[in-house]
């Protein structure tokens, strides 16, 4: 009876109060029982995609920041120690697997000047190599650009890169290794940020800028910069078979080489134009050399005017 009182004065809502009450039972149960709440966090399951951005010893500083702020920018990157010059690169597939790492982006510097730039899908490939020209880090730029740590980027790709097979395999390599994986622990979701791949002049120039309105779509660029030159697309992961290679690409040695080449040349045409003018020199002196040229710089006075004038009369 008092039961049945109760739920007249409520308004007759005994079933919301039992709903009520099995939603706190369950909370209950989930407190005391904390194998249900670690079986539904292992139901989540998320893209375990891993990159592992390192570099080999001999770099100078500017790629070393580039390195790092490839990293700031990707928060499925991994980390690891400088790879020795001695090493052969099909020991990265090894350091990789350790890493549980899919993707490995490389870089290496020759000559301590050019640098060089490996991605690669481990372990199977397909791989390729860059010569990295025009890099500038975000703290050399000094953009105004700015965007959250972890935030998911917009990749945008030229439509140039589907005119060929070579542009389609870069474009899915770009993606599997930039695009940040869905529901990844360490990324934000947010989308404040737009990365650019531009196929011009027979180079990918890549760029990253912030998205400051969406409305008219007005952004800023936070950076870092750089133009990847093509080499060569390998079968396996750093190395095997060559499935492209670049034919406009020059090596940075055949370039240098080709500047010493006109440097010389424009010496060369300098020296013969100098001896040239020496020869139309002396010509002329031999040419001129009985005449008398006294009285071409001769100033006409009052004397010889008056001079003149009892001449002629």
């Amino acid at each position: 009876m008092t039961k049945k009182l109760a739920s007249i004065k409520h308004g007759g809502d005994s079933s919301a109060s039992d709903s009520e009450e099995n939603e706190v039972e369950d909370v209950k149960d989930d407190t005391l029982n904390p194998k249900k709440t670690i079986e539904k966090k292992k139901k989540r399951k998320w893209n375990k995609h891993r990159v592992l951005v390192f570099c080999q010893r001999g770099i100078n500083y500017r790629a070393r920041h580039l390195m790092l702020d490839l990293r700031t920018l990707m928060p499925h990157a991994r980390a690891d120690t400088k790879l020795d010059r001695k090493d052969k690169l099909f020991v990265i597939n090894e350091i990789a697997e350790m890493k549980n790492c899919n993707k490995c982006v490389f870089f290496e510097m020759k000559k301590k000047k050019d640098l060089f730039m490996w991605i690669s899908n481990i372990p199977h490939g397909p791989s390729a190599r860059f010569l990295v020209e025009n890099a500038h880090t975000m703290d050399e730029l000094k953009l105004a650009g700015n965007c959250l740590k972890g935030s998911r980027p917009i990749l945008s790709f030229d439509k140039n890169f589907e005119e060929n097979l070579q542009g389609n395999l870069l474009k899915t390599l770009f993606t599997q290794i930039f695009a940040t994986p869905p529901e990844h622990p360490k990324s934000k979701p947010f989308i404040d940020r737009i990365m650019t791949f531009s196929l011009l002049e027979q180079r990918i120039w890549i760029r990253n800028y912030q998205i400051i309105n969406e409305s008219d779509m007005s952004l800023t660029e936070i950076g870092p910069r750089f133009v990847l030159n093509l080499i060569r697309i390998f079968d396996g992961s750093f190395g095997g078979a060559t499935l492209y290679e670049n034919p406009h690409y020059v090596s940075p040695n055949e370039h240098r080489r080709r500047v010493r080449h006109q440097a010389a040349f424009r010496y060369m045409n300098k020296q013969g134009a100098k001896e040239r003018l020496d020869e139309r020199l002396t010509e002329r002196g031999e040419n001129h050399e009985g005449e008398d040229f006294s009285e071409v710089f001769h100033t006409i006075t009052q004397a010889d005017v008056l001079e003149a004038k009892r001449m002629d009369a």
